[in-house]
């Protein structure tokens, strides 16, 4: 078969050639290629003050850590806060006149802190009521031991009826005592004198003497004396209640003489005026508008005084208050007392 031949194109439809120069862009005219912006490094600097800076560094590291090191000697120094008890510890603690005053006050104290109780009076009611009373308020264990600590023989038996578990005391306070009277030492009256010795000074020693046999063979204990401002001032007419306080004084030191190389602290605590007691009304024999003495004054609290028995008491071991001589901030001696009114 023969092949038609193409049609002829229309010359104004052919087109004029074009001139590679017409249509080249320049290179001016050409797009700038993207590219990544280039930071001029840094001139390095010499080499001396390159060693210069490393040396600074090395100072300065130096430096801190010796601050810390000093920092952790002093914060090694300072002592540590004591997290307070939440569970009974197993010491045990000894008050005698615990059913009432300066007694009471320190059983609920140590009862506070969680210690076991033995706690000694004449007056049963009230005894076994404030063995009740700790034992649910504190939940610690407390033993009374019912007896007049002025008869040794009461005392003795006593303290060896006790169970096996309560034979170990801690911390003996030696707390009972009282006053009789106030007269001159020709009006004295010699029962009240009598009552006086064998309770503040018998009493004291009967005590002492068995409990502290046993801190001895231990090598443990303490004992805190509960004397008072009139065992380092006499005053009028407090002849004989002066001397037996004179004498808790002399007792305290001497006790400390003998037993400090056993291991055995020995300590007093000194109150001048003192409410919340029966200190008043037992002096003058159950007259309570005689006993009315602290009206016009504010005396310390029994709690007070507690808390200076709790305070000497959990000195660290190497730590023994020998003697807390306390008054209120209205009474400057035995005999000077500002009685214008309750501060």
């Amino acid at each position: 078969e023969e092949v038609a031949e193409a049609p002829a194109i229309p010359v104004a439809l052919q087109e004029e050639p074009v001139e590679e120069e017409a249509i080249a862009l320049t290179a001016e005219e050409e797009p700038a290629p993207m590219t990544a912006v280039e930071t001029t490094p840094a001139p390095e600097p010499p080499v001396e003050e390159e060693e210069e800076k490393e040396e600074e560094q090395v100072e300065e590291t130096a430096t801190w850590e010796e601050e810390e090191e000093e920092q952790e000697e002093i914060d090694s120094s300072l002592p540590v806060a004591q997290p307070t008890l939440s569970q009974p510890t197993r010491s045990t603690v000894l008050i005698t006149g615990a059913t009432s005053g300066i007694g009471r006050a320190t059983a609920i104290e140590f009862a506070r802190h969680g210690y076991r109780l033995l706690l000694t009076g004449r007056r049963s009611e009230r005894l076994f009521a404030l063995k009740e009373e700790l034992e649910q308020t504190f939940g610690v264990e407390v033993y009374p031991l019912l007896f007049d600590i002025r008869d040794g023989d009461a005392v003795e038996q006593a303290l060896n009826s006790r169970p096996d578990s309560w034979k170990e005391v801690d911390i003996l306070v030696n707390n009972a005592g009282l006053a009789k009277g106030l007269a001159p030492i020709h009006e004295g009256n010699l029962d009240h004198w009598e009552t006086m010795i064998d309770t503040n000074v018998k009493g004291l020693l009967y005590i002492s003497r068995l409990i502290s046999q046993g801190m001895v063979a231990r090598r443990k204990g303490h004992i805190i004396n509960i004397s008072s401002t009139a065992g380092k001032e006499a005053y009028p007419n407090g002849n004989v209640y002066c001397a037996t306080k004179f004498a808790v004084e002399a007792l305290t030191r001497s006790m400390r003489f003998d037993l400090y190389q056993h291991g055995i602290r020995v300590s007093q605590v000194s109150p001048g005026h003192v409410e919340e007691t029966e200190f008043a009304l037992v002096r003058f024999d159950g007259d309570a508008e005689r006993a009315q003495i602290y009206q016009d004054f504010q005396p310390l609290k029994a709690s007070d005084v507690a808390e200076a028995i709790w305070f000497i008491a959990s000195r660290p071991a190497h730590v023994n208050i020998q003697d807390v001589f306390m008054m209120s901030s209205q009474q400057a001696s035995a005999t000077h007392i500002d009685r214008s009114g309750r501060a």
